[in-house]
């Protein structure tokens, strides 16, 4: 009788070990799944700069620095594909302060502002900005579903021996962050 007790515990204890299993690893693929939209939106992101870039060279040919600035953060990014998240956070950090530096310039222009391609190519960029806020957000929300999972008990018994460990948000600078808080600055 005694032998049929504990094999009944281990038993129990086996199965809520592969449920705790289960549940960590479809938390980690929604994590996966969340950056894989961020990374869609960020292709549209890098794949719209150029046009851009272009529009702006006809109105602002002397801002030379700022429009090579934004072509080096994007073969920053381009460079920095991969699985290394932190490497691809700074990378997309240092391609949004480049064009924050290339919408200032775009606000010395009245001609450019009025521009039809400028103007499509801005309401785009805008609308593809928000959809890489949302899938930050979705992102962000799954990674502290995976954390809280991992730090939870029984979970945190088991989490680390098969893998698992906290993982790190997709987080905007603070230098940035300040930036788009301040008004940008515009001289005529």
């Amino acid at each position: 009788m005694e032998l049929w007790v504990i094999l009944g515990i281990v038993v129990v204890i086996g199965f809520a070990i592969m449920i705790i299993y289960n549940r960590l690893v479809a938390l980690r693929q929604t994590r996966h799944q969340a950056f894989a939209d961020i990374d869609v939106q960020l292709k549209q992101r890098f794949d719209l700069i150029p046009n851009l870039l272009e529009t702006v060279k006809g109105y602002a040919a002397h801002e030379k620095e700022v429009l090579q600035g934004v072509t080096e953060a994007r073969t920053s990014v381009q460079g920095a594909k991969g699985g290394d998240l932190a490497g691809r956070v700074e990378a997309e950090n240092m391609l949004s302060r480049a064009m924050m530096n290339l919408f200032a310039v775009a606000e010395n222009y009245p001609d450019l502002k009025a521009d039809t391609n400028y103007r499509q190519f801005m309401a785009e960029l805008s609308d593809i900005e928000n959809k890489i806020a949302a899938a930050r957000r979705f992102f962000n929300n799954a990674t502290s579903e995976l954390n809280t999972a991992v730090e939870q008990f029984p979970a945190v018994l088991f989490a680390a021996s098969f893998g698992f460990k906290k993982e790190e948000f997709f987080e905007i600078e603070d230098a940035q962050r300040a930036t788009m808080e301040a008004a940008p600055e515009v001289k005529f």
